[in-house]
């Protein structure tokens, strides 16, 4: 199921420097996450029963990001209930 319309990015800001290494990765894997879940929630699949580690690979397909890492579908269905 296609996208209905297409938002328009926010301009990036540089990230802090300085930090270590690990907050780096947990930020990118955070934003990734944040993205899949929103288009998990576009395509329907509001509860975190629903988003298997295949439908969440799928849908990070779908919108072009790479497929995650366990950790980051666990990620993925954590965010679920919060949206």
């Amino acid at each position: 199921m296609p996208v209905a319309y297409a938002p328009t990015p926010l301009p990036k800001k540089p990230l802090p420097a300085g930090m270590p290494r690990e907050w780096y990765v947990a930020h990118n894997r955070m934003l990734k996450a944040m993205r899949i879940a929103i288009a998990l929630l576009d395509t329907g699949v509001y509860t975190p029963q629903r988003a298997r580690n295949e439908v969440i690979r799928h849908t990070a397909e779908r919108i072009g990001v790479h497929p995650p890492s366990l950790t980051t579908c666990r990620l993925v269905r954590n965010l679920l209930p919060l949206i």
